[in-house]
């Protein structure tokens, strides 16, 4: 009975990456996740292998207490760093875990101390491994999101060199544990993963963070993949494979859009070498042209079509709402209304798809960098609403910057922008924009919701 539920769990879990393949779907998608992870707990709490359920239906309430709180409080703009500090846990759980197997492997039926068998020495050496760069590696980027650390890449003189002499490192020290089985091999393991998890995610640069997201994920999958053939736990197995693949292709997909090499993410540091030989946009150094709410409105309601780029400052000023109505006004004058999509834009992949989907716009407004790229030529105007970084044309014409090589969308052709902004602040990869000081830019400083209030009363 215990193996059917599990694997109708997973086939809850399949179902459930399924679902979140697409915002048409994403809510069923969750709705089978929940189902999957409520059965897959049930299931374990029903085995007759459980002694006592004192300490396990007390963690069971502290961390379910905390999850909701933590669920209730936190902001949209907040969810990438709450991603980060998740797969932290997983990756903290599966290092305390393979301790536990570690000093205790009778519990858990793999041997005694000191005469472990080999291959789940080999399981729990690399599930712990994997689980202490997780930890570090997404409490690093944890500080990059929260802005507790710069989001620039910290490089120094012989990184990757010294990351390839860690990698050795910790592979010596697997094979030397599986002979020694030493309690200071073990603990050795866990150091040096940990400082191998801080040194791949420090060198990689805030305009990247949404892959590093992307990534932890898949890190913490296998971690979990790992601690579950310890535990002789076929569905952690099958789950942390599943988190641990999905991850991985999702990486893949966007590293391809943003024109980044899928090993160099994996083993960090990608962005880095661009980063050191500067970074300032090499366009006109003028004065940005500014205009009021009304002269948007006027470009806006006189417009043929219209392509609104959201981004974080959107996020962080909470303005889907106001850029909904908008849309919604323009749509009644005739104009055409799309959403422009960068695969990073936000902090997190989807970032701006939930948001949007937040204020109801509806899915077929909203397309993606490449299905709307080549529109913005024969567009009249441009909207957009604190997408930085991902509008630069730095990205193509600028072969210091840290974005150059990433696709970008070319707002820069439309034939006019509207950039709203607070200022002419750098973004979050601490670059400058030239796009501010184009002849077809006007810049509309000020908070982003207010700003589009202001135009929705003028239109």
């Amino acid at each position: 009975m215990t193996a059917f539920l599990y694997l109708a769990a997973s086939i809850c879990f399949i179902l459930a990456l399924r679902g979140l393949s697409s915002p048409v779907t994403a809510r069923k998608g969750n709705m089978f996740a929940v189902s999957g992870m409520a059965l897959a707990i049930g299931t374990t709490l029903a085995s007759p292998h459980v002694q006592s359920y004192g300490m396990i239906i007390t963690a069971l309430m502290a961390g379910g207490i905390v999850g909701t709180v933590i669920a209730l409080k936190i902001k949209m703009t907040a969810l990438p760093q709450l991603v980060a500090a998740f797969h932290s846990l997983v990756g903290l759980a599966a290092v305390l875990v393979a301790a536990a197997a570690f000093y205790a492997p009778e519990a858990y039926g793999i041997g005694v101390q000191g005469n472990i068998a080999t291959a789940s020495l080999v399981e729990m050496s690399l599930g712990v491994a994997i689980g202490a760069i997780t930890f570090t590696g997404s409490i690093i980027a944890f500080g990059k999101l929260q802005e507790l650390i710069t989001g620039k890449p910290l490089v120094f003189p012989g990184q990757h060199p010294l990351n390839a002499l860690l990698g050795l490192a910790l592979a010596g020290l697997i094979a030397a544990l599986i002979t020694a089985q030493s309690a200071a091999l073990f603990w050795l393991i866990v150091a040096v993963s940990l400082l191998l998890g801080a040194l791949l995610i420090l060198p990689i640069g805030g305009a990247d963070m949404p892959v590093v997201i992307s990534m932890l994920n898949s890190y913490s999958g296998w971690a979990a993949c790992g601690i579950g053939f310890t535990l002789h736990n076929t569905l952690l197995v099958i789950t942390g494979a599943l988190v641990g693949s999905s991850g991985a292709i999702l990486s893949y997909i966007m590293c391809k859009a943003m024109n980044r090499g899928f090993l160099s993410v994996m083993l960090g540091g990608f962005g880095a070498e661009a980063a050191t030989g500067g970074g300032k946009a090499a366009g006109p150094k003028k004065s940005a042209k500014s205009g009021s709410a009304e002269d948007a409105a006027f470009l806006l309601k006189n417009a043929g079509s219209v392509i609104i780029v959201p981004g974080y400052g959107m996020a962080v000023a909470q303005a889907q709402h106001a850029v909904r109505e908008m849309g919604d006004l323009l749509k009644k004058a005739g104009v055409n209304v799309r959403y422009a999509i960068h695969p990073v834009a936000g902090r997190m992949p989807g970032h701006m798809n939930v948001l949007l989907a937040e204020a109801n716009v509806s899915y077929d407004e909203v397309f993606e960098l490449d299905d709307i790229n080549r529109d913005f030529a024969s567009t009249d105007v441009a909207y957009v609403i604190g997408a930085n970084d991902v509008t630069n044309p730095a990205g193509k014409s600028d072969p210091k910057s840290p974005i150059y090589g990433m696709p970008i969308l070319d707002v820069e052709a439309s034939k006019t922008v509207l950039f709203v902004k607070r200022s002419l602040a750098p973004g979050y990869a601490g670059i400058d924009n030239e796009l501010f000081y184009r002849d077809n830019t006007m810049m509309l400083f000020g908070d982003a919701k207010k700003v589009t209030e202001e135009i929705v009363k003028a239109l």
